[in-house]
C-alpha cells in the first residue's frame, strides 16, 4: 500500500467517524492526547482535521504556507460542521486521487517532508484520530483492515521513533489472541479496552 492510498483509506475512515456523530457530539470533550489543546472538544478536533483538509489540494498543486495562509483564521465548518468537513475532505480526496507530483511539499510546524511523506504522517494522524474519538466517545468501530494493514506497513515499524518525539504512548502488551487491528494498536500504544 502506497502511502496517498494510505492516506485515502484512513482520510475515509476518519471522514466514517465523524459522519456517525450528532451536532451535539461536537460539544463533548475529545480525546486530549489528539490536540494540543488542553481540553479539546469534538469539534476543536474536527476544525482541526478540517484546516489539513482543505490544505492537500493547494499542497498538491504547489502552494505552501510561505504564500499566506487563508485558512487559519477562516471558520471552515460554519452552520453544518459535519457537512463542511465532508466537502473539504471530498477536495482533498479528489486531490490526492488525481495524483500526487512528485515535488510537492508538505511544510508542517515540525519541518518540511516530500508529499509522500507528508500523506503519510497526514493518514497516522486520521486513522489514530478515528479510533480514538470513537472509542473515547463510545462509538463500536473498528478501523478498516486497509488500514490496519497500512498501519502495520508504513507506522509500526517506526512506532518508537515517533515515541520519542511524544506522538505515542508507551507500547501496549496486546493479548495473546489479540487480532490484527488489536495489536496494531498496541504498537502504537493504544488499548482497545480503554477510553
Amino acid at each position: 500500500m502506497s502511502p496517498a492510498e494510505l492516506f485515502l483509506a484512513s482520510d475515509a475512515a476518519l471522514r466514517d467517524v465523524f459522519d456517525r456523530l450528532s451536532p451535539a457530539d461536537l460539544d463533548r470533550s475529545g480525546p486530549a492526547a489528539m490536540s494540543e489543546a488542553a481540553d479539546p472538544t469534538v469539534r476543536d478536533l474536527l476544525a482541526a482535521h478540517a484546516y489539513d483538509e482543505a490544505w492537500v489540494p493547494d499542497v498538491l498543486a504547489g502552494r505552501s504556507i510561505a504564500d499566506g495562509d487563508e485558512f487559519r483564521d477562516r471558520d471552515l465548518l460554519g452552520d453544518d460542521p459535519i457537512a463542511s468537513y465532508g466537502e473539504l475532505n471530498d477536495a482533498a480526496t479528489a486531490a490526492v486521487g488525481a495524483g500526487v507530483p512528485d515535488d510537492a511539499v508538505f511544510r508542517f510546524q515540525y519541518g518540511d517532508y516530500p508529499a509522500s511523506e507528508g500523506l503519510l504522517h497526514l493518514a497516522m494522524y486520521r486513522a489514530v484520530s478515528a479510533w480514538a474519538i470513537a472509542n473515547h466517545l463510545g462509538v463500536a468501530y473498528h478501523l478498516p483492515p486497509d488500514v490496519v494493514t497500512g498501519l502495520d506497513e508504513h507506522v509500526v515499524p517506526t512506532a518508537d521513533q515517533w515515541r520519542e518525539f511524544g506522538v505515542f504512548p508507551p507500547e501496549v502488551e496486546p493479548p495473546a489472541d489479540a487480532d490484527d487491528e488489536t495489536r496494531v494498536l498496541a504498537a502504537l500504544g493504544y488499548d482497545r479496552n480503554r477510553a
